[in-house]
């Protein structure tokens, strides 16, 4: 068994705990997959993000939107314009909402598995 010793020490990978609160074997490996490739997708999308450091998204996707304005992505500079341009936008917060839509996902299989 993976026992933390500290609060630095990392998570168990154990599927023992996803077991013993009633997942079977086929849905914890299934959401270890889906966990694994959401968390390490996020990982590579976020790293590769064209701005760090003070830059913002609006300094990147402003001139975006505006190359953008006429044509086929109108839908997409309306989205930039009233929602990534936003005060207080965070990309970054967009994986916790991906990751709660995982959770309630899985917790949904969980209640709907037979017993």
């Amino acid at each position: 068994m993976n026992t933390p010793t500290s609060s630095s020490s990392p998570p168990s990978t154990s599927p023992r705990p996803a077991i013993a609160a009633g997942f079977s074997q086929e849905l914890t490996a299934h959401a270890y997959a889906l966990l694994d490739a959401y968390v390490y997708g996020f990982a590579v999308q976020e790293s590769s993000l064209p701005f760090s450091g003070s830059a913002t998204v609006g300094d990147v996707a402003g001139p975006m939107a505006e190359r953008m304005a006429t044509g086929d992505y109108a839908h997409l500079v309306e989205m930039t314009n009233s929602y990534y341009l936003q005060p207080g936008y965070d990309f970054g917060h967009e994986f916790t909402f991906g990751l709660d839509l995982i959770l309630e996902a899985l917790a949904l299989r969980l209640a709907a598995q037979p017993t």
